[in-house]
């Protein structure tokens, strides 16, 4: 079992940066891959950045590579997601997930999800 909490959300103006944390519970947190997702109001939740659990690989949507990294800390049972240069269309609930099948988690067809954490960037 793995529970996911996810914080550093908040209100940041265009061209600012947030860095998102997402804690994990239990040991077997460094055998998951890891992926952080977003919903807008009114539309589908879609793919952000992904890290596999070993060699720790990283995959980003087109909308955010250059401006978001994924990133992980298996000591510290912690992922996160730096977010740069960010935009109004960044506007969302981000979640994180952990899927131990990596076609799985990057489907979004997730074992573990947090409870998400609203980001606003405004024009």
């Amino acid at each position: 079992q793995v529970q996911l909490v996810e914080s550093g959300g908040g209100l940041v103006q265009a061209g600012g940066s947030l860095r998102l944390s997402c804690a994990a519970s239990g040991r077997a947190f460094s055998t998951y891959h890891m992926g952080w997702f977003r919903q807008a109001p009114g539309k589908e939740r879609e793919f952000v950045a992904a890290i596999t659990w070993s060699p720790g690989t990283t995959y980003s949507a087109d909308s955010v590579k250059g401006r978001f990294t994924i990133s992980r800390d298996n000591a510290k049972n912690t992922v996160y997601l730096q977010m740069n240069s960010l935009k109004p269309e960044d506007t969302a609930v981000y979640y994180c997930a952990a899927d131990k099948l990596f076609n799985d988690l990057r489907r979004g067809n997730c074992d573990y999800w947090g409870q998400g954490t609203q980001v606003t960037v405004s024009s």
